[in-house]
């Protein structure tokens, strides 16, 4: 029965690690991006977690990656994102996208 359950935990440790190495997180608050620049691998599908930190709406739009998402205020909202080639993928805080904190980079190597 030790056994069974040994392998149970470590079976579930194995995917929690796996999951935690495929997603990236990303923060609004004051309309502002943090970090400015993520970097992805290349080739492989990764979940994005915007946390609208804000008390109002936010979205986050990349035209490149063909992704917008609206979050509600004090929230998090997930973005998947991939497999992608290399290169550099821009992206915005749509109600700000004029203000340089609300502008931000994917960068997949």
């Amino acid at each position: 029965m030790k056994r069974l359950l040994s392998i149970a935990l470590l079976s579930f440790a194995a995917t929690t690690a796996f999951a935690a190495a495929d997603e990236f997180t990303l923060t609004i608050k004051d309309h502002a991006f943090e970090p400015k620049e993520i970097t992805i691998p290349a080739g492989k599908k990764i979940k994005l977690l915007v946390v609208n930190k804000d008390a109002t709406p936010a979205e986050f739009e990349s035209k490149p990656l063909g992704r917008e998402k609206v979050i509600a205020g004090n929230s998090t909202g997930t973005v998947n994102i991939g497999p992608l080639k290399p290169g550099r993928y821009p992206f915005v805080e749509e109600y700000h996208e004029n203000d340089a904190a609300a502008q931000g980079t994917i960068v997949v190597k």
